[in-house]
């Protein structure tokens, strides 16, 4: 057992702060990421349920081009067998437990914890209502109109409200920009999507009325806020420059003081981790995963990781802690990618050992890796079980996407695997 309290039992005071190495520290991350092994949740629509309430959230993006868009990435490598429909049943269906709110991006989150959220609709209202939603009070009202007689309905029903306005990053169709104005404070959800198109309908016909009623206070909403950083990365800082992990939980001495907040209530546990600079906390009910993964050897599996999965959000840790640099090179300029648009992260039992380019091309139900790239650090010659547990990852991701075949590069690493896939 590795586990170390500074000179007192750690039974005693789980408050002190807990000092592992960095190898345990590796493994309890990979453990609790349910990525030890990969692929671990059975395979049924409940083990989404499982996933989201172990990382709180999911952050959502629209881009599919590895034939599934970044949550369902983070689903697929956790759950066996996973079909994309399992999530959006939860989502969209007539059972709903899981919704689409903004918790520093788009996020999808437990429903029940959405009395938790609702502080994103009061600061969004605060500057919307008194600006495009003033501003376009007649098509804000003519949406809520139709949605209310017709709804679910989607931008496409309103070409009479096509005219262009200022909104966020650029000008757009004054419908669009309304009825999102209306969803990031609250008023319509996205009852479905075709797919990525929403279609919006009243906020109370998609949540339970009891649900909608519940509210606390600003103080209670910003800490749980935080903690759900804690709860998707499982071990990271409340400061520092991860600033994408702890944006729009507070200012560094609001997060601070919330911090110490959760550690007195038990919700958090301070771990120092060798070698490492700083304190970091963990979820206290996760201690017993910290204890398991003291001495245990993990299997041998492979991972391809979404960009946005959390495991990847606290960039900094990955960097000090796993030797891993990751950047998602998809708002990089072409001519200065280092990879490529939208590669993966290869997770190798807990060493990240490379980063591979999927892309379905739907029409002819091919996945073609456009590239695979290995660390320094990593040989294949040396690693006898990486062949077969990335033959077993790269089946999964085929029967996943839908492909019927698989191409590989033409590269020198491409043709070595291609081969020892054959071999193999």
């Amino acid at each position: 057992m590795t586990l170390r309290v500074r000179n007192l039992p750690i039974r005693s005071v789980l408050m002190t702060t807990i000092q592992i190495s960095a190898d345990h520290a590796r493994r309890f991350l990979v453990r609790r990421h349910l990525l030890a092994p990969p692929r671990s949740l059975p395979a049924a629509p409940a083990s989404v349920l499982s996933a989201v309430e172990r990382l709180g959230s999911l952050q959502f993006d629209p881009l599919e081009l590895p034939g599934a868009r970044n949550h369902d990435l983070v689903l697929h490598a956790r759950i066996a067998d996973y079909q994309r429909g399992w999530c959006e049943e939860w989502l969209y269906g007539p059972d709903r437990r899981l919704i689409e709110l903004y918790n520093k991006s788009l996020n999808i989150l437990p429903m029940h914890e959405l009395p938790h959220y609702r502080i994103s609709w009061q600061r969004w209202a605060a500057e919307i209502n008194d600006g495009i939603l003033t501003k376009q009070a007649d098509v804000a009202r003519a949406i809520l109109r139709r949605l209310k007689a017709d709804g679910p309905l989607s931008t496409a029903a309103f070409g009479e409200h096509a005219h262009a306005v200022d909104w966020w990053w650029a000008p757009t169709r004054a419908s669009r920009a309304v009825m999102e104005a209306l969803f990031v404070t609250g008023r319509i959800g996205v009852a479905r999507r075709e797919g990525n198109r929403r279609h919006y309908d009243l906020m109370e016909r998609l949540v339970p009325a009891e649900l909608l009623k519940l509210k606390e206070s600003e103080e209670d909403a910003m800490t749980h806020r935080l903690l759900s950083r804690f709860r998707a990365t499982g071990m990271t800082r409340p400061t520092g420059t991860q600033s994408e992990v702890m944006y729009s939980a507070g200012s560094s001495p609001e997060r601070i003081r919330r911090t110490q907040r959760l550690v007195d209530d038990g919700t958090l546990v301070p771990i120092e981790v060798e070698s490492l600079k700083g304190t970091r906390y963990i979820i206290g009910s996760e201690m017993p995963i910290l204890k398991t993964a003291a001495d245990v050897e993990l299997a041998a599996g492979v991972s391809f990781l979404g960009p946005l999965d959390p495991l990847m959000w606290d960039r900094r840790m990955l960097r000090e802690l796993f030797g891993f640099d990751y950047l998602w090179e998809v708002y990089v300029p072409e001519s200065k990618r280092r990879w490529g648009y939208y590669v993966l992260p290869i997770l190798f039992g807990d060493r990240f050992v490379g980063r591979i380019e999927p892309r379905y091309d739907r029409k002819a139900k091919t996945l073609a890796i456009r590239g695979i790239w290995f660390e320094p650090s990593f040989s294949l010659m040396d690693e006898p079980a990486f062949i077969a547990a990335l033959r077993e990852a790269i089946e999964a991701y085929r029967s996943f996407v839908g492909a019927t075949r698989v191409t590989w590069p033409r590269t020198r690493p491409g043709r070595d695997i291609a081969g020892a896939l054959r071999r193999a």
